[in-house]
């Protein structure tokens, strides 16, 4: 086992126990939701693996600052929790990290490489993929066209490469062949022909997140995957949310819903004002009384219970409602 000595902002310095020994896609101690244990729930706090590390961003709207985070670093294989009161700046930061917004000041890396100043494209193609609060779906196309949209590294994006079907039709296969594959896992293979148009507020959600996943993202960002979606559907979100975790995949997501927050996510980061005000796992973030007082209110540590939140029982039933809708 070696050591990496990096340097925090305020000039210490963290180490961060490397095991180069451990198996692709496993979560040892410091790695994944293991590795957030026992880290002190502190703004700013070092992270044993992170894959993005974010320093001094800075975005103003004339005399209004929107965000001004100083450090933040997010923990490679985890779900980690955007939250935060309506006007905090969460949705602006997402826009600065993934090139839809240009900051005043700041920097920050994603898997080590740097990427302010990077078109929305670029980010992208690092990785780092996101959805948004108002889905992105292209309603005059089919669901499968969505999907097949996305496909990187395809030939026949050329112009001349496109003339001749040939030298295209095999990547095309191909693409069809793994958009369709995660359609049925997201349950919207027998929509594949439909206009994207026509899906439900949760289904469109389902679309976005299928289709981030075209790409074969590092990192999934999504943006209050939760808000407006029908009760029906919210349980298979969450569901698809844990199952990119386990697949070795690292969510950081925006979410209003402090139950559905506090069921998936491995830590929490809370913003106010612009800033980072606290972090830490969802039990102790939970109970910050200053956090409560903020906008969680009086009952937001009603446990709706594990078991019916994403009982399989109940899953099946609220979808086959969705599916006659």
């Amino acid at each position: 086992m070696a050591d990496d000595t990096q340097p925090t902002t305020d000039g210490a310095t963290v180490t961060r126990p490397t095991d180069a020994s451990a198996p692709t896609g496993t979560q040892n101690s410091t790695t994944g939701p293991a590795g957030l244990v026992g880290l002190e729930p502190t703004p700013g706090v070092a992270k044993p693996d992170s894959l993005m590390v974010v320093d001094d961003v800075l975005r103003k709207f004339g005399g209004m600052t929107a965000v001004d985070v100083k450090h933040l670093e997010v923990q490679r294989g985890a779900i980690t929790a955007l939250i935060g009161p309506n006007g905090a700046g969460k949705t602006t930061f997402f826009n600065l990290l993934t090139g839809f917004d240009v900051p005043d000041n700041g920097h920050w890396k994603f898997d080590g490489q740097p990427l302010a100043g990077k078109s929305a494209a670029r980010v992208a193609r690092t990785g780092a993929v996101r959805t948004f609060q108002l889905t992105k779906a292209l309603s005059r196309l089919t669901v499968l066209d969505n999907m097949r949209l996305a496909a990187t590294q395809h030939p026949g994006e050329n112009l001349f490469t496109s003339l001749f079907q040939p030298l295209w039709k095999k990547r095309e296969a191909e693409v069809t062949e793994k958009a369709l594959e995660i359609l049925g896992r997201f349950k919207l293979d027998t929509k594949k022909d439909d206009f994207a148009g026509s899906l439900s507020g949760g289904q469109r959600k389902l679309l976005e997140m299928a289709r981030a996943l075209m790409t074969d993202p590092t990192m999934i960002m999504l943006d209050e995957p939760m808000a407006g979606v029908n009760p029906a559907l919210v349980q298979s979100l969450l569901g698809h949310v844990q199952a990119l975790r386990d697949e070795g995949m690292t969510v950081l997501f925006v979410e209003h819903d402090m139950h559905a927050v506090r069921h998936i996510s491995d830590w929490v980061v809370v913003m106010a004002e612009g800033r980072i005000v606290a972090e830490g796992p969802p039990e102790g973030v939970m109970k910050d009384q200053a956090v409560v007082d903020a906008y969680l209110g009086a009952h937001h540590d009603t446990d709706l219970g594990d078991d019916a939140l994403l009982d399989p029982e109940v899953l099946k039933r609220l979808e086959a409602e969705e599916e006659k809708r």
